[in-house]
């Protein structure tokens, strides 16, 4: 059953990631919506900002070190919120996560550990919390293959091998620009 839950878990966050929706600004920002701080975050190859909906005041949150490809299709670094609230950025080329505190806004950086394809560049397009497993799941878009990455956010456990189809030549355009 564990096993069909992470295919299932995998696949939509697959979809998620690369699908094109043919309008390019809404290829090139993603939104997440945290009811319970009440705001509204925002993602794009030109960083992270966060909007109090209350007041609409915007603030832009820096990424020490954040290194981001054009996307193409969709394929941009992830945005995820986590179970506290905190906003957590990938970069779509190397495996690395940006935390974001939900109180302070402030940011720490997290280099994760793969326990495969560390020869390879590995950067996330997707990123989702799943409560019952009580970790994150990424996908690489270069090659298709799913992560399970622990909520300390120190190691990546690759889930699903890569894949060698049109998945991920259609990725691969995502890491080009």
């Amino acid at each position: 059953m564990r096993s069909v839950t992470i295919a299932v878990l995998a696949g939509l966050v697959w979809l998620a990631a690369c699908q094109s929706s043919g309008n390019e600004e809404a290829q090139n920002v993603h939104y997440r919506v945290d009811r319970k701080h009440d705001r509204l975050w925002r993602l794009s190859v030109d960083g992270v900002s966060v909007r109090e909906r209350a007041t609409g005041r915007e603030t832009r949150v820096a990424l020490p070190g954040w290194i981001v490809a054009r996307a193409m299709e969709g394929c941009l670094p992830a945005l995820a919120l986590g179970p506290k609230g905190e906003a957590v950025v990938t970069s779509n080329v190397i495996p690395v996560l940006w935390r974001v505190d939900p109180e302070s806004l402030r940011v720490t950086v997290h280099p994760l550990e793969l326990n495969a394809d560390r020869d390879k560049d590995v950067g996330f397009s997707d990123l989702v919390f799943s409560a019952a497993h009580g970790a994150y799941f990424a996908v690489s878009p270069v090659h298709g293959s799913v992560w399970k990455i622990d909520t300390a956010f120190r190691k990546a456990e690759r889930v699903t091998p890569p894949q060698q189809s049109q998945q991920q030549e259609r990725s691969m355009a995502c890491v080009t620009n």
